[in-house]
């Protein structure tokens, strides 16, 4: 884990910032455009970012690669997160979330200059089970991308030592109970200090992502949202689907484990299994980027051909 090739700053496509409203309340989002003009309607990723993630923190090199491969992305901040409105702060509850992206996709397909018909999500980490969710109820969709999903929560809850999953539970407790603002701990920190998230280099990818967007990240998520874990297993939703899905997981991934053989169990043929030799959190940073937006580039090309091209945009101009 060394670097992220492209920093926010880097950027070339065209981004707007722009916004929606799920369930009432204002969420912001980015939607990106190739940086080259084209007539037709553009194919289109939406991005659901994963536990504490939020617009460009880890990205952008994503942003930048799809874009120059003639695709329009979107992105966005969940309710409470980021830019995005909502109160109280850093809480995640993962049915909000999927209504987050609903209504985010409903946004993505009323946009000007952008195909209904040929839209990708693409999830990482949390994210990555919201998109196989949402795959299942939107069978329209053009396909899906899951990179490092967390499929199963009770797997992941399973890798947590027993006492540190008490201390959990106590801080859990307490936040439902207490009146006021949220308790709150760290969504990183090094390994053995008390956080969502301390295995797998997490703390090393906070600070190159804080390098990176030039500015410090709000690490703090609500006690009572670990509670959403455990009964969240989007690996039921994987028999429903039926559009083209890649599901690359990490194989020494300790965050979300790769329940790789739950996922050949569902049988279904509309899934494709990648696996990398990698931890949770290096897919976003050099070396392994890579290796892996070279396998989801090559994955959207078998599904469909962008509207622009790098070729065709040349011829644009």
């Amino acid at each position: 884990m060394d670097t992220l090739r492209y920093s926010p700053k880097e950027l070339t496509c065209l981004s707007r910032r722009t916004g929606f409203y799920s369930a009432g309340t204002w969420c912001a989002a980015t939607l990106h455009r190739p940086a080259k003009a084209c007539d037709e309607s553009l194919p289109a990723i939406l991005m659901l970012h994963g536990w504490g993630g939020i617009q460009d923190a880890m990205t952008a090199s994503y942003v930048e690669e799809f874009t120059r491969a003639g695709y329009a992305v979107m992105s966005f901040d969940y309710r409470g997160w980021g830019d995005s409105a909502g109160m109280p702060r850093q809480v995640i509850s993962a049915h909000q979330r999927v209504v987050d992206g609903d209504a985010a996709l409903a946004f993505l397909k009323s946009q000007e200059g952008i195909d209904p018909r040929r839209i990708v999500l693409w999830g990482t980490s949390f994210g990555g089970g919201h998109a196989v969710q949402l795959a299942a109820e939107h069978p329209e969709l053009a396909g899906v991308i899951a990179q490092v999903p967390m499929l199963d929560g009770l797997a992941a809850v399973k890798a947590v030592p027993l006492t540190r999953l008490l201390r959990f539970g106590v801080y859990a407790l307490a936040d439902l109970l207490k009146p006021g603002h949220p308790l709150y701990l760290p969504v990183v920190s090094e390994r053995g200090g008390f956080s969502s998230m301390d295995r797998d280099d997490a703390n090393k990818a906070l600070t190159l992502a804080e390098i990176s967007m030039g500015w410090r990240y709000d690490n703090r998520v609500a006690a009572r949202s670990l509670l959403t874990m455990a009964p969240y297993r989007p690996v039921r939703h994987l028999k429903n689907i039926r559009i083209p899905t890649l599901l690359l997981g990490a194989s020494n991934d300790s965050v979300a484990p790769f329940v790789e053989s739950a996922i050949h169990a569902v049988g279904n043929p509309n899934l494709t299994l990648a696996s990398i030799d990698a931890n949770h959190f290096e897919p976003y940073f050099e070396p392994v980027f890579t290796d892996v937006i070279s396998q989801q580039l090559d994955f959207l090309s078998r599904i469909f051909s962008p509207g622009c091209t790098p070729s065709n945009l040349a011829s644009a101009i």
